[in-house]
């Protein structure tokens, strides 16, 4: 049985299909984040307060790692989203080469890939 018929390979893809688009929700939202703080839109205003609001749970563990760049007057540029940004991306690539190790392999292309690895 190779990795094209294995029942583990469908699974295993929508697995990761699962995590980028996750992923990329929370990239997204983070990024709206980013942009409104960085040209200094209302907070009071109901699409701002809502991107705020739903982005603050994926920022609030990196929000004291540095300080906040005041650009203008109400506009900031704010580091942490970028790192927590960053962090997500590397959580979800860790996930997906965790989820690809559950992959079928043949006996040959197991054997070929150890000896990749010795030779590294």
């Amino acid at each position: 049985m190779d990795a094209y018929t294995s029942p583990s390979t469908k699974p295993l893809y929508r697995g990761t299909q699962i995590v980028w688009y996750l992923l990329g929700l929370v990239e997204i939202l983070l990024a709206f984040r980013f942009v409104l703080r960085l040209l200094g839109a209302n907070p009071e205003a109901g699409f701002t307060s809502f991107v705020y609001g739903v982005t603050y749970i994926f920022a609030a563990p990196f929000l004291s790692v540095f300080q906040t760049t005041k650009v203008l007057v109400g506009s900031y540029f704010e580091w942490t989203t970028l790192l927590a940004m960053l962090v997500y991306w590397v959580i979800a690539f860790g996930i997906v080469r965790l989820l690809l190790i559950g992959k079928t392999v043949s006996t040959p292309e197991a054997a070929v890939k150890l000896d990749e690895q010795e030779k590294q």
